[in-house]
């Protein structure tokens, strides 16, 4: 299956967005390592709805008139990474949650390595928001964008509901 691309400028850098024709498969990132989110063949079409509505809603997300996001999202990982992955979902915007409460969450408590590796090869990045987890005491740790983005999106978030960190 062929998935679609197309690009969009941001606060945190040029991102490519990927759809198939089940939902929204990936958000990446300038100069995205390939062997983080594989993917295969994918072509451009800026006139995919999926992508559309994406492009849409994350552009609202950047000017600060969006807090949700609500997209159809089409996961492609191994089990264990789409449980992280869900669990992003429930973390609200303006707040973050350690990798250790990441791991409780999804009740494999002594899983937090494990919990950062998928959280490290999360593919949709900021609509399954993996910037909202941070190492123990607050630290920004890794982070696919790099650290400046995700320190851009937690500014973002903390602007609009003055985020503690």
């Amino acid at each position: 299956m062929t998935l679609a691309t197309t690009c969009i400028d941001s606060p945190v850098g040029r991102l490519t967005l990927v759809a198939s024709d089940a939902g929204l498969v990936a958000v990446l990132w300038p100069g995205d390592d390939p062997s983080r989110v594989r993917l295969g063949v994918a072509a451009r079409d800026d006139t995919h709805p999926v992508l559309i509505a994406a492009a849409d809603q994350l552009h609202g997300y950047f000017a600060g008139e969006r807090t949700r996001f609500d997209l159809p999202l089409d996961w492609r990982g191994t089990d264990f990474q789409k449980r992280v992955w869900a669990a992003l979902l429930t973390i609200p915007y303006g707040e973050t949650r350690s990798y250790g409460a990441v791991a409780q969450a999804i009740g494999a408590p002594t899983a937090s390595r494990a919990v950062g590796a998928a959280n490290g090869r999360n593919p949709i990045s900021i609509i399954a928001p993996c910037h909202r987890v941070v190492g123990a005491g607050g630290r920004l740790t890794g982070f696919a964008g790099g650290l400046d983005a995700k320190a851009t999106l937690l500014a973002l978030e903390r602007r609009a509901g003055e985020l503690p960190f």
